[in-house]
């Protein structure tokens, strides 16, 4: 008599639902962990931003100048700036001697499905707040 090798029906089928069960208990923490470490495209481009307004104060006086760019692309109707990876959209409220930017996710993206950080703030005095189920730890 030969013996029979391989393995049975049964036994495929219940390594398939464990690789089952750890993937889909896995894909959802690698998703999360992209979201998060993405969420650094807007911090920087908050603080890039921030940084040419700045500027443009200390030039002239104003973040809303004529000679500012940046100032007038924000303050325009409309007005946005894409992020340095294009996940967010740089909006902006100015005036002469404040600005409060935010930081939104672009829609159809990746990042659209941030539910615990859905928009960062940054305002000229470096105050930094966020929306979403759990904005604590988005900044």
């Amino acid at each position: 008599m030969k013996k029979v090798q391989g393995f049975s029906l049964i036994e495929l089928m219940i390594v398939v639902a464990i690789i089952g069960i750890i993937a889909g208990i896995a894909y959802p923490s690698y998703m999360e962990s992209v979201r998060k470490s993405n969420r650094a495209d807007a911090k920087a481009s908050l603080n890039d931003v921030s940084q040419r307004l700045q500027r443009c104060y200390t030039a002239y006086s104003s973040y809303v100048h004529a000679s500012c760019s940046v100032g007038a692309t924000l303050n325009t109707a409309g007005g946005s700036i894409a992020s340095g990876e294009s996940m967010y959209s740089i909006t902006g409220a100015l005036t002469a001697t404040t600005f409060t930017l935010t930081a939104t996710p672009i829609a159809g993206g990746v990042q659209s499905s941030d539910a615990k950080c859905t928009t960062l703030t940054l305002s000229q005095s470096g105050v930094r707040n966020a929306t979403g189920s759990n904005p604590a730890s988005c900044w």
